[in-house]
């Protein structure tokens, strides 16, 4: 099934994320889960990341969720919210 993951950085955290970014990469390339699009939200001015997004397949929503709660992005305190909604894809125009 196709998941959407919303996360959204806490205040203040960009030197942290900065500092995370390979471990966070790196747990990306292990992925248990099919991670289709990923990328960074970012703020208005199209450059500061202030979040991330995520569209997966995975077999559940719970194995999608340890996947992210091993992120360093997690781990480390950047992500202060993460909301995971299940998907059902109808346009992809790619």
């Amino acid at each position: 099934m196709l998941y959407v993951t919303h996360c959204l950085d806490k205040s203040d955290t960009s030197s942290i994320r900065q500092a995370n970014h390979a471990a966070h990469r790196e747990h990306l390339g292990s992925a248990p889960v099919n991670i289709v699009v990923a990328g960074p939200l970012v703020a208005d001015d199209g450059e500061t990341p202030i979040g991330s997004l995520f569209i997966v397949e995975a077999e559940s929503q719970s194995e999608l969720e340890a996947f992210h709660k091993a992120d360093p992005l997690w781990t480390e305190g950047v992500w202060g919210e993460m909301r995971i909604h299940a998907f059902l894809k109808r346009v992809d125009r790619r």
